[in-house]
C-alpha cells in the first residue's frame, strides 16, 4: 500500500487526479497488485529480494489505473483545427508575427502530408493533446518503445519538410 499510495501521488498530479480521488486509485491498485502477486508466487524465483519483485506488480498496477482514468475522465483537449485560435504573444512585432504564423502553417501542412496514418495518430496525441506516454500505449495496444519509435520517425520527416521549405536551418 506504502508503494501504490508514493507512485500515485508522485505521478497523480500529471494526471490532473486530487484528493479521494487519488487515495481510491492507489487503494485500487495496491489491492490489484496483491492479486497478480498470489497468482504469480510461484514464478518467484529469488533473483531480486521479494519486495523488489513484488514492487514491479504495484508499479505496473499504478500505470494500468491511472492510465484508464486518463480515459475515462476527459479533459479539455486541444483540437487541431483549434491551432488558429492560439493567442498571440503580447508585444511582437508584425515580421515575428508573419513567421511564427508561416511555421505554424507548414508544421501543419507538414503533418498532413509527410507523416503517415499511424505517426499522424501518435504525434497528435502525444504533443498536440497532450496526451501521457504510458497511456497511449495502453489505449493503442502497445508499448513505449515502439511509440518512441513512431515519434523519432515523425520527427525527423517533419524536420526533413521543414527544412525543405526553407523553415529552418539545416544545421540545427
Amino acid at each position: 500500500m506504502r508503494i501504490a499510495m508514493d507512485d500515485v501521488f508522485r505521478r497523480g498530479p500529471r494526471y490532473r487526479i486530487q484528493g479521494p480521488e487519488l487515495n481510491d486509485l492507489a487503494h485500487q491498485a495496491a489491492d490489484d497488485a496483491l492479486m497478480r502477486i498470489t497468482r504469480k508466487i510461484h514464478d518467484y524465483r529469488g533473483d531480486a529480494k521479494f519486495t523488489t519483485w513484488a514492487f514491479r506488480f504495484v508499479v505496473l498496477e499504478v500505470s494500468s489505473k491511472l492510465g484508464r482514468h486518463f480515459w475515462r475522465v476527459p479533459g479539455a483537449r486541444f483540437d487541431t483545427d483549434e491551432w488558429a485560435q492560439v493567442p498571440d504573444r503580447p508585444g511582437s512585432d508584425p515580421a515575428s508575427h508573419w513567421q511564427a504564423r508561416e511555421l505554424v502553417a507548414a508544421v501543419q501542412d507538414a503533418i498532413e502530408t509527410a507523416l503517415s496514418v499511424r505517426q499522424k495518430q501518435v504525434f497528435t496525441a502525444l504533443v498536440v493533446k497532450g496526451v501521457p506516454l504510458e497511456t497511449l500505449a495502453t489505449e493503442l495496444e502497445t508499448n513505449r518503445n515502439a511509440l518512441y519509435k513512431t515519434m523519432f520517425d515523425a520527427r525527423r520527416k517533419l524536420r526533413a519538410r521543414l527544412v525543405a521549405g526553407g523553415h529552418l536551418s539545416a544545421a540545427g
